[in-house]
């Protein structure tokens, strides 16, 4: 009986398994959409304008990057030479007279070569006027000597003219003042006339981009609105907006700076490939080469940050100044015909 007792007190009971609980789905959080349309009309609208001021403003500016250097080097060229003239006279003996001019001038400090235009040369010259086979001892044509100077340290062309009138009376230097100084002021009024021309460009870009931006936002007003009620704060909303036209003005001004860039690249090559031929010598002899180099290049890629920046603190401006209408409406009702968008 005890024994009994005792393995009953020993006996464990036998726990029974707990039932299992249904596992639950795993929560994914899904993607958050951009608070901003990405595409819609207005911001492709936007697009198209950006893109097509951006390329106005890039093909401006590189039209006067290429007038300025035209005419430096127009101006380089010319003063780089002088010009001893010699009339011809029944006592004169032409060759040693050329000859003797060209050694005086270069006995001056600053001219650095000489060179003796010979007959053949000066009848190739008066070709275009008095036809070919001209006989230069029939005519009382003058001879030409062209001097080299060194731009930087020029001689003294007073004492050199002086100098030839005394051993020479038939001699006249030319060193050309008159013409560099004509064509300094043609190149100074060429190159403010083409900066006009870019200042304008660029204001019409600059007042279309600011009112393209603000009609694209006054079309996303409602979501401005919307965000604000339920209280996101001005400069969550306003840092939205600015990312969503940053995109906009990024793509519209890259793709018209690329369309400039690429024009004038094509331009270049076209020149390239057709030297010597009567359409590229009367468009490089007017216009100079088609190459903008790098400092072309670097003046579109600033315009197409300027044009980035511009949209994107237009649009920031413009999303604020919407959140202030906002907050005065709601707190005077009666001003909502004032602020209508």
């Amino acid at each position: 009986m005890s024994e009994s007792r005792t393995k009953r007190t020993h006996e464990v009971p036998e726990q029974q398994p707990e039932p299992q609980q249904p596992r639950r789905t795993e929560m994914r959080v899904r993607p958050m959409g951009p608070i901003v349309p990405s595409t819609n009309v207005s911001g492709h609208a936007l697009m198209c304008v950006i893109a097509i001021m951006s390329f106005l403003a890039c093909l401006t500016l590189g039209g006067v990057s290429m007038v300025r250097a035209t005419a430096q080097s127009w101006q380089s060229q010319i003063s780089r030479e002088i010009t001893i003239q010699i009339k011809p006279d029944d006592n004169l003996d032409m060759e040693k007279a050329l000859a003797d001019a060209r050694d005086l001038a270069l006995t001056f400090s600053g001219a650095t070569g000489g060179n003796i235009v010979d007959r053949a040369a000066t009848a190739r010259l008066l070709e275009p006027w008095l036809g070919e086979g001209l006989d230069l001892d029939e005519l009382p044509v003058p001879r030409l000597v062209i001097i080299t100077i060194d731009e930087n340290n020029p001689p003294d062309f007073a004492a050199m003219r002086k100098a030839l009138t005394e051993i020479i009376p038939q001699a006249f230097l030319d060193d050309h003042r008159t013409w560099v100084d004509r064509l300094v002021a043609m190149a100074n009024t060429t190159a403010m006339i083409g900066t006009g021309v870019l200042v304008l460009v660029f204001s019409t870009m600059v007042l279309t981009v600011i009112f393209a931006t603000r009609g694209a936002l006054s079309g996303n007003r409602h979501i401005v609105e919307v965000l604000h009620f339920v209280g996101a704060e001005a400069g969550f909303v306003a840092s939205e907006f600015q990312k969503h036209f940053l995109r906009i003005s990024l793509k519209g001004a890259g793709a018209g700076g690329l369309l400039a860039a690429l024009f004038f690249a094509l331009a270049g090559y076209w020149q390239s490939r057709t030297l010597a031929t009567p359409e590229t010598d009367q468009a490089t002899a007017l216009f100079g080469t088609f190459t903008i180099g790098y400092g072309g290049y670097l003046g579109i890629l600033a315009i197409m940050i300027v044009i980035a920046v511009l949209t994107t603190l237009t649009a920031r401006l413009t999303v604020t100044r919407t959140i202030y209408e906002i907050d005065l409406i709601r707190s005077d009702p009666g001003r909502t015909d004032t602020y209508q968008s």
